[in-house]
This record gives C-alpha cells, sequence and structure tokens, in this order.
C-alpha cells in the first residue's frame, strides 16, 4: 500500500514536469509555425537590419525590430540599475538586521507589492512619476524609457528581495563567526564577507528581476510613449516588444504578412525571456550546489 502510494505521487510529479515541458514546446511550435510565413517572405535578415518597424507603409514596409530590442532592452537594463541596489539592501537588511518584528511587517508589504496591478502602476507612471521627470530634465513630458524602467523596476523588487534574501541567509554561519571573531563589525562583514559570498544567488536573483522586467507589457505600453525612433538616451520615448504586440496585434488582419510578423516579434521576445530566465536559474542552481 505505502509503495502504491509513493508510486502514485512520484508519476504525478513525472506527469507535472513533462506536462510543463509540452506546454513550453507548444508555446515554441505556435510562435514560429505563425512566424515562419514572415520570416519565409521578409527573410530574417530584414528583421534584424537598420531601420524602423512600418510593416503598414505604403510605399515599402519596413520590418525592423532592431530599435524595439535596443527599447527592451534600455528599460530591462534600466529597471535592474534602479532594482538591484534597492533589492539587495533590502534584502540584506531582512536577513542581517530586521528584528523578528520587523520582518512579520516587511515581509507582507513586499508581497503586496507583488499583487499590485500592472495597469495601476501605469498610471501611476503617467500622473506621478512622468510630471516629477519632466520637472527635474526639464523635458516636455516624462514618458520614456526612464519612466518605465522605474516602474518595472518596482514590480521587480519583490522578486530581487525575496530570492537575494534567500541567498544571503544560505551562506554559513561560520563565515560570519569567522569574521567576527577577527575583530570585523557587523556592517563590514556584512559588506566583505555575507554578500560576497551570495554574490552568485544575487546575481541570479537579478536576471530573473530582468527577465520579468522585459516580458511586462501594460506598465510600458503606458508609460514609456511608444515612439518607434531610434531612442538615443533613457530620456527618449521607445517602444518594447511586448508594447508593439499589444498596440497592433488587435488591429491586423489574420492572416496578413503583419499579422505573421507580429508573431516573429512575440518569438524573439519568447526566446530573450527563455534564455535569460534559463541563465539565472543556471546560475542560481549551481550556487546552491556550492553552499
Amino acid at each position: 500500500m505505502v509503495n502504491i502510494k509513493e508510486n502514485s505521487i512520484k508519476y504525478i510529479f513525472l506527469l507535472s514536469g513533462l506536462l510543463s515541458i509540452f506546454i513550453l514546446l507548444g508555446i515554441f511550435y505556435l510562435l514560429f509555425s505563425n512566424s515562419y510565413p514572415a520570416l519565409r517572405d521578409v527573410g530574417i535578415k530584414a528583421f534584424f537590419s537598420r531601420g524602423y518597424w512600418n510593416p503598414t507603409a505604403y510605399s515599402v514596409p519596413q520590418y525592423s525590430i532592431l530599435n524595439l530590442i535596443k527599447g527592451t532592452f534600455m528599460v530591462g537594463a534600466g529597471s535592474l540599475l534602479f532594482v538591484v541596489p534597492l533589492g539587495v539592501a533590502c534584502a540584506a537588511y531582512l536577513a542581517e538586521v530586521a528584528a523578528p518584528r520587523e520582518r512579520e511587517i516587511f515581509k507582507p508589504v513586499i508581497e503586496i507589492l507583488a499583487g499590485i496591478p500592472s495597469v495601476v502602476l501605469g498610471f501611476f507612471g503617467l500622473v506621478v512619476v512622468a510630471p516629477l521627470l519632466s520637472r527635474i530634465f526639464g523635458l516636455p513630458n516624462g514618458i520614456n524609457a526612464l519612466n518605465g524602467s522605474i516602474l518595472v523596476g518596482i514590480m521587480a523588487l519583490p522578486t530581487v528581495i525575496s530570492l537575494a534574501e534567500d541567498a544571503i541567509s544560505a551562506v554559513p554561519q561560520e563565515y560570519r563567526h569567522a569574521s567576527l571573531a577577527l575583530g570585523a563589525t557587523r556592517w563590514q562583514t556584512l559588506k566583505n564577507v555575507t554578500v560576497p559570498a551570495a554574490l552568485s544567488g544575487i546575481l541570479a536573483a537579478s536576471l530573473l528581476g530582468m527577465g520579468r522586467a522585459i516580458g511586462e507589457t501594460i506598465t510600458v505600453l503606458m508609460a514609456t510613449g511608444n515612439a518607434l525612433a531610434d531612442p538615443s538616451s533613457f530620456l527618449d520615448s521607445v517602444r518594447t516588444l511586448s508594447a508593439n504586440i499589444a498596440i497592433e496585434m488587435g488591429e491586423v488582419p489574420r492572416g496578413s504578412l503583419h499579422f505573421h510578423s507580429l508573431f516573429v516579434v512575440g518569438l524573439v521576445l519568447f526566446l530573450i525571456t527563455f534564455i535569460v530566465n534559463l541563465l539565472a536559474d543556471i546560475i542560481f542552481n549551481r550556487y546552491r550546489e556550492g553552499v
């Protein structure tokens, strides 16, 4: 009877894992099969050549997605510049400094932050962050890549804080005791021993946060301006891959070349997020094995 229960649980877990792989492969097949007509008719080179995204141009349609990729990485990288220092500092405080009562207060607040709808954050960016950036930098408006980076960074904060806290907490206590025994203060131990020892886990947390940022849609759709021009700084309006799909997919004729070209955009976004999350998982697993 015990063996039957154990085997049943084993096969349930096995089927769950296989189902996850099947769903992932199914998504990839859906994207690729719908992208293939555009890749065949337009050519892979056209999607990654210099130019602009304008498939509906009457004279010469353009299918370059380089500006969309650049805008996506600007928002993702900009969010890391905002979220990593703040997220690691919060994680270090919760893991090493905060009293149990303080953790009971801060942890639910962080979890609530993760549950804020993206459209609410987008609205916050429009009415609060954008006017603030406009006044600080003397811009006509603050709807740009920097605005999107700040908002997406806020959305990625819970992910970075939770995983970075786990990485810091997993550092063996012997490291801390040895540092304190040599005369180091708690701050010196945290800065020079604990955080460097958890660096791989913190890097994995940052990559997972970036993966969260790259795939965000509604917030960047509302806060970045959605300009198709080539951005030269974070103060320029940008359009991301996800926002481009959200803007145009509902208006294109099904089966048209423009329709299939949007699936190419989705395929590229899928591959980028998959690679980023895969790298984060590899780094995090190696870190856990090392610890």
